[in-house]
């Protein structure tokens, strides 16, 4: 007779346990993407299957995690419907990162913001696969500053370094994905982390604690040099951090063990009133959990 206790396998995951640390009561995972076959994807990228609303909930069961934010991807370009539609499945509990062009209408701006978006995202990594352009940022994030949104910056840290004039007079409130994604092995000494913390010190940027997949060289189980990036963001701003799963994890073949993801914040953040700050908290300012979606 199988064992009705037994772990529930995720997919998209490797691994079956249960992360080691509890997560608090109102955990947010801030960072994550669903691929919905239902809808329709207008680019060529490859795309994780398993990875709709269903399948996310059983992360959810696994790592305890209860509030999150839906971060539109790449293969569906500028139609949100997806996301809107996944943070409607999810409820009140959830917000969303959009992907626009600068024609986006003012009308269109108001219909994402009543469902439930919070921001928009430029990635920027991989120009065969972008979606927008770096001239996009500074116009969009004039438009959605008065919404009070963010733009969110997936770019590589010589890009963050080449356009911190740009990202210093932006008006809107700025977050990086990934630990603002410093080229190794230089990690803390490129320009990038010191862009990155000019302008935490000014206080509108946030930084997420997420792919340490996307941050190593050494890899798994410690992402020491991943790790040792998220410690000094850490030490020198908690109060601007939020944490993410990157589930589906859609640039590794090789799918990572998200309890493992998740207990790094033991390493990362020792201190557990800093790690709920980080898990709760934090996200209920950037986001406005807890408040009317």
């Amino acid at each position: 007779m199988p064992n009705r206790f037994a772990q529930q396998a995720v997919p998209n995951s490797s691994g079956t346990e249960r992360p080691k640390l509890k997560a608090p009561a109102n955990a947010a995972d801030c960072h994550m993407h669903i691929y919905d076959p239902r809808f329709p994807q207008p680019t060529p990228r490859p795309s994780p299957s398993n990875a709709a609303v269903p399948d996310y909930r059983l992360l959810q069961k696994r790592n305890g995690t209860t509030r999150v934010v839906i971060v539109q991807p790449r293969n569906y370009a500028t139609d949100n419907l997806v996301t809107l539609d996944a943070i409607a499945q999810l409820g009140p509990n959830a917000r969303g990162v959009a992907v626009l062009h600068p024609t986006v209408t003012d009308a269109e701006l108001k219909k994402l913001d009543a469902g439930g978006v919070r921001g928009i995202r430029f990635s920027l990594g991989d120009p065969a696969s972008a979606v927008v352009s770096i001239d996009m940022i500074e116009p969009l994030s004039k438009r959605v500053a008065a919404l009070g949104w963010h733009v969110q910056l997936h770019m590589p840290g010589e890009l963050i370094a080449a356009n911190a004039d740009l990202l210093r007079r932006l008006p809107s409130q700025i977050v990086f994905d990934h630990l603002g994604r410093l080229p190794l092995p230089a990690g803390l000494d490129h320009p990038a982390y010191q862009v990155i913390r000019g302008l935490i010190d000014k206080g509108r940027t946030w930084v997420k604690v997420s792919g340490a997949y996307l941050n190593t060289r050494l890899g798994p189980p410690t992402y020491a040099d991943a790790t040792k990036i998220a410690q000094a963001y850490v030490k020198a701003a908690p109060q601007r951090l939020v944490w993410g799963s990157d589930w589906p994890h859609p640039s590794e073949k090789d799918k990572p063990d998200d309890a493992l993801l998740f207990d790094l914040l033991a390493e990362w953040a020792p201190d557990e009133a800093t790690r709920n700050r980080i898990l709760v908290a934090n996200p209920e300012v950037l986001y406005g959990f807890g408040k009317a979606a």
